[in-house]
């Protein structure tokens, strides 16, 4: 897996409103998409990249996933969540 950064992208409307319902900071967004520890391919064109991160009152960790359109120019964050069931999209 390449785990290269993506530092040229711009965050959709979509995946905006996503981010402020699910309560993810362009913070969180950004070191996932600067330092990812995991990149996959979705389809053509579109990958996730996903970093465990420590958040919340207990700093509970979390898988947090953005999904970027990497076709396009600049690169589009499409959407963005956080899950706590990280052995299921965990790839060793």
């Amino acid at each position: 897996m390449n785990n290269e950064a993506i530092t040229d992208y711009e965050i959709t409307p979509h995946a905006a409103f996503e981010m402020k319902r699910r309560g993810m900071s362009n913070q969180v967004v950004e070191q996932v998409l600067i330092n990812p520890e995991q990149r996959m391919d979705v389809r053509s064109g579109r990958i996730v990249l996903q970093s465990r991160i420590s958040m919340g009152g207990q700093k509970k960790t979390y898988l947090v996933r953005v999904f970027v359109d990497v076709d396009k120019n600049p690169a589009q964050v499409v959407t963005v969540y956080r899950t706590g069931k990280i052995t299921k999209y965990w790839r060793e």
